[in-house]
């Protein structure tokens, strides 16, 4: 994703393929949205909300209430970068998600995968 996309692809665009990538693997919405919750700390409400405004991704990871602080211990390589090694804090912040669902759709039990 060139960091011209990423300035106009919203969230309510990519959820889906969260989901799907989750799903295919016999992982749950709900695991999903704990994820993403975990990490941006956005209440049921408030992720509903956010998908409902078509949140772009700079945007909602901006507003996101309360990011995880463990969130810094998520490290491995995805999509052929190692997420530690992002310096742009954008794409930093969406491999982290990228890493996250990729963990889950992988079988990883949920308290690995929210680095409990």
């Amino acid at each position: 994703m060139t960091e011209h996309r990423i300035y106009k692809t919203s969230f309510a665009s990519v959820y889906p393929l969260y989901l799907a990538k989750a799903e295919r693997k016999g992982r749950t919405r709900a695991e999903v949205d704990e994820v993403i919750r975990w990490l941006t700390g956005f209440s049921p409400q408030g992720l509903e909300d956010q998908l409902a405004r078509r949140t772009v991704l700079r945007t909602f990871f901006a507003e996101a209430p309360a990011p995880h602080p463990a969130r810094a211990d998520i490290k491995g390589v995805i999509c052929g970068v190692r997420v530690e090694e992002i310096a742009d804090p954008l794409m930093r912040e969406i491999r982290y998600l990228d890493k996250l669902i990729d963990e889950l759709a992988k079988g990883k039990a949920m308290a690995k995968v929210l680095r409990g």
